[in-house]
Formats: C-alpha cells, sequence, structure tokens
C-alpha cells in the first residue's frame, strides 16, 4: 500500500510538472518544468518496477530470483 501510496503522489507531481510546462510563459520555467517531468517519470517507472516485482512475489508459488 506504501508504493501505491508513493505512485499516486508521484502522478500528481507528474501532472503538475506537465501543466506548468505547458503553460507557463516563462521559458526558464518552462524549461525545468520539463527537466522536473523527465526526471519524475524515471522515479516513476523505477517505482512501477518495484511495484510489479511485490505483486508477483506475493502469488503463491512465486520464483525467488
Amino acid at each position: 500500500m506504501a508504493l501505491h501510496a508513493e505512485r499516486a503522489e508521484l502522478e500528481q507531481r507528474l501532472a503538475r510538472a506537465e501543466q506548468e510546462r505547458l503553460y507557463l510563459a516563462d521559458p526558464a520555467a518552462v524549461a525545468a518544468a520539463r527537466d522536473a517531468q523527465t526526471a519524475l517519470l524515471a522515479q516513476l517507472d523505477r517505482l512501477m518496477t518495484r511495484i510489479r516485482a511485490a505483486e508477483y512475489r506475493s502469488q503463491p508459488g512465486a520464483r525467488t530470483w
């Protein structure tokens, strides 16, 4: 459940960065939002991998690697 809460928080931050990238007028702020969005996507990818691994491990008969 903690991983899913972390995912929800990351998705909110990602949505905010996307809105800033699309609607801010200052080019420096847009670039910063784009960089933040890129970093957040990488964090979300790592987190989703952790979630999938935890879900797999919870299945009966799951192999340990």
